[in-house]
């Protein structure tokens, strides 16, 4: 499959939208209350967050990554952090999650960052697969508190 992955516009608002309230779906949570912050993320120069799209050669909307720079203080460094990867159902095991992940990696590296990391759900068996091609799980739990 031919794919164009390239940086969310102004103009590609309603892919990006469908795209996101499509990943909020999959992990059942609302997001439409966040979606101008995301937007505003996404469009803020001083913000280090970015999002894409990857199309298809007819310029279907098929993927969304959106990703943000980390700070790890046990390196002194920054890692990008990959927040969100969504496919469409009918594009799933097509290359689109592999080529969206690739081309964050290629970002983090032309930047000299160390390493991209993203989190999953455990019983998100499908993109696991996909992700435990990259590397094994890191075996970290994550806790998630009310302040």
């Amino acid at each position: 499959m031919t794919l164009t992955i390239s940086p969310v516009t102004e103009a590609d608002r309603a892919d990006w939208e469908a795209l996101f309230r499509a990943y909020a779906d999959f992990y059942h949570t609302e997001a439409r209350a966040a979606e101008p912050q995301v937007w505003d993320w996404i469009h803020a120069e001083a913000e280090p967050y970015w999002a894409d799209l990857a199309r298809d050669a007819a310029g279907q909307a098929l993927g969304l990554v959106q990703y943000s720079l980390m700070h790890r203080s046990l390196s002194g460094g920054m890692v990008v952090y990959l927040s969100d990867l969504y496919t469409v159902p009918e594009a799933r095991g097509q290359g689109v999650g592999r080529a969206l992940i690739d081309h964050v990696r290629a970002f983090a590296r032309a930047r000299g960052y160390a390493s991209v990391r993203w989190l999953t759900a455990e019983t998100n068996v499908a993109a696991r697969r996909l992700y435990d091609s990259y590397a094994p799980a890191s075996g970290f739990i994550l806790y998630s508190v009310a302040p």
